[in-house]
Formats: C-alpha cells, structure tokens, sequence
C-alpha cells in the first residue's frame, strides 16, 4: 500500500465498499454525534467523511487535534445508509471506518478559519495566504486559472501560433506607467526596467521572420491598484502576427475567446453572435465609455438638438449647448410610475458621487392616446417636442429620460455611468451572459490640456488609418488608428493594433506628438533600426488573463483569481515585500537611500 494514500479524498464511490483504502489530508471539520467522531478529511481534489469508533486506540488522538491538521487515515469503505447520503459530496455515498491513523503534521489555532469561508479581513486573508487558499471558493478560482490558461494555449496553438519567450530585463520606456527599476551591479548607475508588456519584442519577433507569437506573458507597472487591476504584476495572452490585417487579427482571438467563454461559462450564455464592432466615437455616444456592457438594454442618444429650438425655454441646457456642450438622453424603461425619491436618489448621486451639476430627467405618460412629458422640467418644452425627443431616444408611455448636459466628454461620463447605474438599479442586467464587442478607429492623437499640446491618445506604435499621407494631410485630432479593444460586460480584456512598421511614418507620428527624432531613436532604437532591415507589415493583442479569470470565476475583484497577490497599497503581506536591504547590498549596487522630504527630522 502507498506510504500515504490508496485514492485521493475525492475519488471513492459505491463501487469501492468493503475495500481497505489509504486517504491523507486536513482535517476539515470534526463532529461528535453520540460517541462516534467523524471526521472531514479534504485534501486537493475533494472531501471524504471518516468515522471512528470510541474503541479505536486512536481515538483520543483524534479527539484532541485541532482543524487543519494534515492526518493519513487507513481503514475500510462503508456504505451510508438512505438517511444519512450527502448528495452535495461526490464521495456522499459512502464514509470510511478508521482503523489506522498517522499524524503528519499538526496545526496551531488558525487565524483564518477555512471551514465555512466567513468574511474576514484581506489583511489577514493576504497575511495567511496559504491558509485562504485551502477555501473551497478561491481553490476552486486558482484551479479554473490554471484550466482556462491550458485552454487558451491549446486554442492558440492549433491556430498554428508558436509560444516563445521574451526578456524580463530590459530598457526602460517612456511611455505608459511607471516602471519597476533593477539596478545593475555590473554597470554602476544604470538599471533594467521590467517589461511593462512585451511589445517591443513581440514587434522584433515578427521582424525576425516567425509568423504567428503568442506567450502567458508576465508584465510589471507601477500603478494603483483597482478591483480589475493588479498593482505590480500581471499576465497577459500576448500575440503578434505577420502579414495580417486587423480583421485577421479579430478572425484569430475572436473564436478563441467564444470558445473558452462557452467552454467555461457554467451554464451562462455566450450568444454565437459575432462580436460587435463599434466605433469609439459611436461607442462614447450610445454608451459613454468605450467599455460598453451590452447586456444592459438601453442606450444613450444625443438630444441637443432637442434644446436649441425657439419654443424651449430650459435655458439652463440651452446655454450649455450654445457654448458647445451638449445633452446627452438615457433612456429607463417602466419607471414612470416610480415614487419622487428614486429620481432624488439619482440626481443626488450625480451631485455627489459623480461631481456633476445634476441629472435632469422627464418621465412619459399615455393621456387620451397622447404622449406628454412630466416631471420639474417637462413644462419648459411643448408637447410636440417631448414626443419627438422621446421618439429620437425609442421611448415610450411609462419610461423616462434623465438628462446629461455639459461638455461632450464630461456628459458622456456622467450618461455612461447613469447607464450602468440604471441597468443595475433597476435590475436589467443580464448577469448570466458574456456579451463581447470590439471597439474600433480609435483616435491616433488627441489634446493634451494641461500641456497645450497633440499627444497619443492610445498606442504609439500604432499604424495611423491612411499611412503617412493622413499623418500629413489631415487635421491629428481627426486621424484614426488601426486600433482596438475587445470588451467583455464592460471589462477591457485588451487593447491591440495593426503596429507602425514604417520608420519614417513612425518618426512623423511622434514628432507630432511632440518626441524629436533624437529622443525616438534612443528609446526606441532597436526596433526602429530593426523596421530599417526589411519589417513585415504586424499586428496583435493582448488580453488580460486575469480580467478573463475574474469574469468567468464570478469574482468581483482580481485579487479573488490570483495565487499570491499584492494589497492595494501593492504589498506583499505573506512575504513582507518590499522590505529594507542592508548597506552592503546598496553599496555593491552603487545605490544610495535618500529619506524623502515628508518623512526627514
């Protein structure tokens, strides 16, 4: 017999009663019904019942260990009778006697209790990793990451994509967030930066002549933390092709995406649709962000026009439209008939949560056959107008619109988050269902405010819609890239884009964006000097294996699908990183610590 199990403790069935079997694990939980002490066994793959008898030699030894003691039991498989069969245990049917017992290892007073998985800290979950780990619910998350990700290599790969490698030490790069810097022992006051993604090689990949390139890539910033986002590190499905244009790029993810979705999904719809391709102009309009939730089934309309005519006299909407702003309409269904506090409770929010003026709304009645408007401000529109607004936003009797007025990206924010308030608010939300949409012609540049200038909007290495002939002849703020995002439930998954292959359309996109050629050539110079060599039309993405894990696990923070996370103030509070080096470590790495100014005596 095996030194420590015979079938783990989630392998034994009917078919195994009488049989002598050997099972180690934790202890889960222990009950004491009238003598006889039973015990939980669990271990990775499941939990079997075991019982012992008040004669057993071992039973006070039992008696007396704590929870999450690790334990081999030896002993016979026992039929349960009718009454006592637990039908939410694959192993229900049957429990096993014990006869010997082995103590390999014993367990001081938890921290973290695991049976039951009640609410705890995440300091103290974040703290005792290992112990949070062992609950069904976030084993069972970390088992499903593992599962997809073997889902997606094997997908990837019989597309005929080759999985390599790239560098974790590199060259610092100006763009994005911040890096993490490594300082070099061998070259005094130089450092290696980790890749914020692997885009410069992935690029080089192609330039090299492989065709298709993908890898689990890890990649490391310096930003805060969120509930979708990872401070510190992450992991992407990075992918580069030659040759391809941006619909072969959508023809290569898009089936990859709906078929680990669907494999994945546990009874949760993934329509066969294809994904639908909206246009990030029309994206910030219906939705007001370019993260739509399409499985909320309304959309935001642009209503300016609505305002400007002679016989309305909101004048507070009006002027704002006079100067350039606009007001943007959200539609809410059925909920005319809503008490006056729910339309307090969403103005309110607008003032507070969102720093907004407010959300001016109109609710719609059926009289005599008519259409009317209702509501402060109804009484400043004739009633031809409301019936022809409500017809532009699809509108009917017992619905509503609320307003959003202002400058075209502030109202865009306030509509698309009133959206998303609404569908949940009112319960709209199609919640067992992954709607996908790729969002398409991103602008190339856009205006940066605060210094005065045309700055990227997205991806610098994009190639901009129309070559060097847009980049020369057109208005930046009015060039679009061949960029995209693909957006699930209204999480980003990625961004990707047809790359700028071309060196000389390259240096004229950031020389308009404000980076001479000298600094180009420093930053970028070995894969700009490599495009000089012969560069085959690219392109490519990367979705975020966390995000997808996140979405299909049902967890509403990331740091729910990852093994050993970071605390939001990008902590390690298991290993207790970042931590102090001493002195000579510092000095043979020709660093010196300077206390900052806030912390100084």
């Amino acid at each position: 017999m095996h030194a420590f199990r015979t079938h783990t403790c989630g392998e034994l069935r009917k078919t195994n009663v009488d049989s002598i079997v050997r099972l180690s694990g934790w202890i889960h939980r222990k009950r004491d019904h009238g003598g006889l002490l039973f015990i939980d066994l669990r271990d990775h793959y499941g939990l079997t019942q075991c019982v012992i008898l008040p004669g057993n030699p071992h039973f006070a030894t039992l008696e007396r260990m704590r929870v999450e003691g690790v334990i081999s039991v030896t002993g016979k498989v026992l039929a349960r009778t009718d009454e006592t069969v637990n039908d939410n245990l694959s192993t229900g049917t049957i429990e096993i006697e014990v006869q010997e017992l082995e103590i390999l290892s014993t367990a001081q007073e938890l921290p973290l209790p695991v049976f039951g998985e009640p609410d705890y800290p995440e300091d103290i979950r974040l703290t005792y990793r290992y112990l949070d780990l062992r609950r069904e619910t976030l084993h069972k998350n970390i088992v499903l990451r593992s599962q997809i990700i073997a889902s997606i290599r094997r997908r990837m790969t019989e597309q005929g994509f080759m999985e390599f490698q790239t560098p974790i030490l590199t060259a610092s790069s100006p763009e994005g967030a911040r890096d993490f810097l490594v300082p070099s022992r061998l070259h005094p006051g130089e450092f290696y930066a980790l890749p914020q993604a692997p885009q410069q090689f992935k690029q080089l990949i192609m330039v090299s002549g492989f065709d298709k390139y993908f890898q689990i890539a890890p990649c490391f910033r310096d930003e805060d933390s969120r509930a979708d986002r990872s401070p510190g590190e992450f992991y992407q499905l990075d992918v580069e092709m030659s040759f391809c244009t941006q619909e072969d790029v959508f023809d290569a993810i898009e089936p990859m995406l709906h078929s680990v979705f669907d494999e994945f999904a546990n009874g949760r719809n993934v329509p066969a649709e294809p994904f639908a391709r909206i246009p990030y102009k029309q994206a910030m309009l219906k939705y007001g962000t370019d993260k739509p939730d399409l499985r909320i089934p309304f959309e935001i309309s642009d209503v300016s026009e609505f305002f400007t005519e002679d016989d309305v006299e909101f004048g507070a909407f009006k002027n704002i439209v006079a100067k350039g702003g606009v007001v943007r309409a959200i539609p809410a269904p059925n909920i005319a008939d809503k008490p006056r506090s729910f339309f307090d409770k969403m103005n309110s929010w607008a003032q507070k949560d969102m720093q907004a003026p407010g959300l001016g709304y109109i609710t719609f009645a059926d009289e005599d056959g008519a259409l009317v408007g209702k509501g402060p401000i109804a009484k400043f529109f004739p009633a031809d107008t409301l019936q022809r607004m409500a017809a532009h936003a699809g509108i009917g009797a017992g619905d509503a619109l609320f307003f959003a007025a202002g400058k075209s990206a502030d109202a865009a924010r306030l509509a698309g988050a009133a959206r998303a308030k609404l569908g949940a608010d009112l319960d709209l939300i199609a919640e067992d269902e992954f709607r996908f949409c790729w969002i398409v012609d991103f602008p190339m540049f856009e205006w940066n405010e605060d210094e005065k200038r045309v700055d990227f909007s997205h991806n610098p290495f994009s190639m901009p819609q129309g070559g060097m002939e847009a980049l020369e002849t057109q208005d930046p703020l009015d060039i679009l890239a061949y960029q995209y995002d693909i957006v699930c439930n209204g999480v980003e998954l990625s961004s990707g884009a047809i790359r700028n292959h071309r060196p000389e359309i390259m240096l004229k996109a950031f020389e308009m964006a404000g980076y001479g050629a000298e600094m180009v050539e420093e930053k970028f110079g070995g894969m700009l000097g490599a495009f000089r060599y012969g560069a085959p039309p690219h392109g490519g993405i990367a979705p975020g294996i966390d995000r997808i894990v996140m979405l299909l696990a049902g967890a509403t923070n990331i740091r729910e699908v990852i093994l050993f996370p970071m605390n939001q103030q990008a902590r390690d509070l298991m290993m207790q990183a970042p931590n102090t080096v001493d002195d000579a470590q510092l000095q043979e790495l020709h660093i010196r610590k300077v206390t900052p100014p806030s912390k100084s005596k």
